[in-house]
């Protein structure tokens, strides 16, 4: 992983990379509107992984009140920068955060015919929990992942 890369919260100035990002998928994208509210949200942690200015990878992270689970909705990196570590840096953000705010789990979903991810978190250890019917905008379902983060 390259040294030069660092995260931190997501801003509003980082609204025009973030729709890029969501741009490279064909359907289940996050709108502007939705990413404003996620930054203004205090039980979400929208971050971005930025590379010497640019960013180039963020997640998005759910916190409910009483919980003790995270859940990673969404963890993309930009187009061209795949295979270097990035999604496994961005994952290590995301429980990090989970960790910090006393999550002992975390949860996610993601799609059967998504190999690089489900790869991603086979590595990092989680395991399929359940299946979603008709969870994506085109029908697909989803797989339910799951991590012990710690206490």
């Amino acid at each position: 992983m390259d040294s030069t890369l660092h995260f931190r919260d997501a801003r509003a100035g980082d609204l025009p990379a973030l729709l890029a990002i969501e741009a490279q998928f064909p359907g289940d994208r996050m709108s502007a509107r939705q990413f404003r509210h996620h930054l203004g949200n205090p039980r979400a942690r929208l971050r971005v992984a930025e590379d010497r200015g640019e960013v180039v990878g963020t997640t998005l992270l759910l916190l409910r009140i009483g919980s003790r689970r995270g859940r990673l909705y969404s963890i993309a990196v930009r187009a061209g920068r795949g295979g270097r570590g990035l999604g496994a840096a961005l994952l290590a953000d995301a429980e990090a955060q989970a960790r910090g705010a006393g999550r002992e789990l975390l949860v996610l979903e993601v799609r059967p015919d998504n190999a690089p991810a489900r790869a991603l978190y086979r590595r990092a250890g989680y395991a399929e929990t359940g299946r979603i019917p008709d969870y994506y905008e085109d029908g697909a379902e989803a797989l339910r992942l799951s991590r012990a983060i710690g206490p």
